[in-house]
């Protein structure tokens, strides 16, 4: 009996019928197949995912590797994943930033939480591998470097500043700079040009993902910021309760009006559990949802209420790193891997347009 010949085309053609669900193509037209190897008959090559926090991963394996040995003769299949993030397109030129997507973090009004998602989606990105930054631009209240357990910046090694570093991401925050408990009073143009020194004269290096977590409301830091910085997209936090989700509103038709896509509405303490299991609905229940469904944006979860996420945030322990097994490190996760999958598939859009617009 002759051994059945496993042919390189063969197996690119089961690969070419396994579709990257987010992005709705196939992974040979998305070019997410390389160095693929055939020895005897055992099949293996990579996939490069379009980012480390591919919420779905495990199914494109599972379905790469059924494709592959269903192939006359394929005995073994040996996959190994990679990611490559892509930029969105968007020039950042005249900043002098390396960085692929930009993402700003607001809300309507304080209180609901909104750096503590930004500091959890940031590190929850850095821990699936990709490389972070995180940029507090809530100039007026900065909390970053409680929560991230930094009090310092390192030394400069040039004319730029150095950001400080926990958990995988480099931050930087006008707390650094400032002496403790001192008032921030700032006009205007005195915060524009903080904004832009914090872009400019930081030396962040190459980054897959900067967040950003601007101040509450709908003021001079997030026309400044819209101004300095091409963003990649909006995320809007906001608490289940009507109050609430009315500022919330504002913060998505300020993102509107500067021509910043929205990507997506993050609902936080959405319910409180008791130990017997039931749910309390301290702020009502499913605002945040709701909103997304009336604005037609995406929805990217809900994180309940765990005093854990408190203290974490006050001993600069964010939860997505002591708790990650706990039904907020969870949803945490689960959102920064939603924001990663949205923020690919703008990205993948921005270039298909402009593979479009050249052939025409």
């Amino acid at each position: 009996m002759v051994d059945q010949i496993i042919t390189r085309e063969a197996v690119m053609a089961a690969l070419g019928t396994v579709q990257e669900p987010e992005l709705h193509q196939d992974l040979v037209t998305l070019n997410m197949i390389h160095n693929l190897e055939i020895q005897d008959h055992s099949v293996q090559f990579e996939i490069i995912l379009t980012t480390p926090a591919c919420p779905l991963k495990g199914k494109i394996e599972a379905d790469a590797r059924r494709a592959v040995l269903g192939v006359s003769g394929v005995n073994s299949v040996t996959i190994k994943l990679d990611a490559n993030v892509p930029t969105d397109g968007r020039a950042r030129g005249l900043m002098q930033l390396p960085v692929k997507n930009a993402v700003a973090i607001a809300s309507g009004k304080g209180g609901v939480g909104k750096s503590t998602v930004a500091v959890n989606l940031a590190v929850s990105l850095a821990q699936s591998g990709a490389k972070v930054g995180l940029l507090d631009a809530d100039i007026y209240g900065p909390n970053v470097p409680t929560m991230m357990g930094v009090d310092h910046l390192p030394p400069m090694r040039s004319e730029k500043m150095i950001p400080a570093e926990a958990y995988g991401v480099k931050m930087m925050s006008i707390g650094f700079l400032v002496p403790p408990g001192r008032a921030l009073i700032w006009r205007g143009p005195m915060l524009h040009s903080a904004i832009r020194q914090f872009l400019s004269d930081v030396d962040w290096g190459e980054l897959d993902y900067l967040i950003i977590d601007l101040p509450p409301g709908t003021g001079d830091a997030q026309l400044s910021l819209a101004q300095s910085l091409p963003l990649s997209g909006g995320v809007i936090v906001t608490l289940p309760q009507a109050v609430s989700l009315e500022d919330a509103s504002r913060g998505m038709q300020m993102f509107r009006e500067l021509n910043v896509p929205i990507l997506g509405v993050v609902e936080n303490m959405s319910y409180l559990e008791m130990p017997d299991g039931t749910r309390v609905d301290v702020f009502g229940q499913g605002g945040g949802e709701r909103m997304a469904q009336k604005e037609n944006v995406p929805f990217l979860g809900s994180i309940p209420m765990d005093p854990a996420v408190r203290i974490g945030g006050d001993q600069g322990e964010p939860i997505v790193v002591t708790g990650p097994e706990t039904a907020a490190g969870k949803a945490l996760k689960s959102i920064a891997e939603q924001l990663a999958a949205r923020l690919s598939v703008e990205a993948y859009k921005n270039q298909t347009s402009v593979k479009i617009e050249m052939v025409g």
